[in-house]
C-alpha cells in the first residue's frame, strides 16, 4: 500500500485518477479498523489532513464552512459554532473517545455510511450541503443524498468531500440530537434522533425538521412530524403526534442491540425529546 499526503484539492484529484482502488482518509479511525478486520488494503491511501481547506472551520457571510477532515474535537472547542449549531456539535462530540475525536471528522462519519452515524441526522435537519470534488470539478450535494445504503455513497469514482456548508440558523431557531446506546459511552446508537425548531414571536412553531438514524439503511426524515408541529404551539398532543410519526417512519432491523418493536418505540420517544430540547433552546434566543 502506498501513502500520499497532498496539500491541495487538485493534488488529491490527480492522485485518485492514478489508482481506481485508491481511498482517501481524514483520521483513519474507520479505515484502519476495517483493514485489521480483514478488508483489502487500498493500493493507495491518500491523507487529507495536510490540506488547509479540508481542515478549516470558519464563518463566511452567514454560512459555516466545516472542513470534511476537521477533527470533531475542533468543533466541540469552537464556541461560536456550538452557539449556532449546538445539536450538530454535540453529535460530533459523540464520535468515539476524546483520543478518537482528535482524528475523527464529519466527512469520515458521513462517508463511512453507517446507518447509525451520529452526526448525519444533525447535518440533515440543518440542511447541510457537501462540497464534492472530483475529476469533473466541484459540485454541491445535500448531505441527505450522500449515503445510499450501509457502506455505500453516491460519490462517483475519484470524488471526495471537501467541506460542509451550513447556513447560520435564523432567529429563534435551534437544534438538538439525542441517541440511545447500550453503554454510557463510546457505543453505536440503537436509535438517534435530531430536530431543528424555529419559533415565531408568539412561541408557535414556524419551522421544523426531524431526522432519525439507525432505524433504516440511511438517515430518514419525518415529514409527518413536521406537519404536526408547524403552525401552532408545541403542546403535549403535538409531541405525541411527533412520536407516533417517528415510530411509523422508522424501518429498523432486529439485531443484538434492539428489536424492531423496541427501536420503533425508542424512535418516537427520542424524536419527542429532541423536539422539546430544540424548542427550549430556540425559545431562549437560539439562532442569530
Amino acid at each position: 500500500m502506498r501513502y500520499a499526503a497532498p496539500t491541495s484539492v487538485a493534488e488529491v484529484v490527480a492522485l485518485l485518477g492514478t489508482d481506481p482502488e485508491a481511498r482517501v482518509f481524514a483520521g483513519a479511525t474507520d479505515l484502519v479498523p476495517q483493514m485489521r478486520a480483514g478488508r483489502p488494503e487500498p493500493g493507495l491511501a491518500v491523507d487529507l489532513k495536510k490540506i488547509d481547506r479540508l481542515m478549516d472551520v470558519s464563518l463566511e457571510v452567514g454560512t459555516w464552512r466545516i472542513g470534511a477532515a476537521a477533527p470533531t474535537g475542533d468543533l466541540t472547542a469552537n464556541a461560536a459554532l456550538a452557539a449556532d449549531l449546538p445539536g450538530l456539535v454535540y453529535a460530533g462530540g459523540l464520535i468515539g473517545s476524546d483520543q478518537i475525536q482528535n482524528r475523527a471528522s464529519l466527512g469520515g462519519n458521513l462517508c463511512n455510511a453507517s446507518p447509525a452515524a451520529d452526526s448525519v441526522p444533525s447535518l440533515v435537519v440543518n440542511d447541510a450541503r457537501a462540497v464534492v470534488a472530483g475529476p469533473d470539478g466541484e459540485r454541491t450535494v445535500a448531505v441527505l443524498d450522500i449515503p445510499t445504503g450501509p457502506g455505500r455513497t453516491s460519490l462517483a469514482p475519484g470524488e471526495f468531500i471537501v467541506c460542509f456548508e451550513v447556513d447560520r440558523p435564523p432567529a429563534r431557531t435551534s437544534d438538538a440530537y439525542l441517541r440511545l446506546i447500550p453503554r454510557t459511552e463510546m457505543d453505536i446508537a440503537v436509535v438517534g434522533a435530531a430536530a431543528r425548531i424555529t419559533l415565531d414571536g408568539d412561541g408557535n412553531c414556524a419551522g421544523a425538521a426531524i431526522a432519525l438514524g439507525a432505524v433504516a439503511p440511511t438517515v430518514v426524515v419525518v415529514p409527518a412530524a413536521t406537519e404536526a408541529l408547524v403552525g401552532g404551539p408545541i403542546t403535549d398532543g403535538v409531541l405525541a403526534a411527533v412520536a407516533a410519526a417517528a415510530s411509523e417512519t422508522a424501518n429498523p432491523i432486529d439485531d443484538k442491540r434492539g428489536t424492531v418493536t423496541y427501536r420503533r418505540q425508542v424512535a418516537g420517544v427520542l424524536a419527542k425529546r429532541a423536539v422539546t430540547e430544540a424548542a427550549g433552546r430556540a425559545g431562549n434566543g437560539g439562532g442569530q
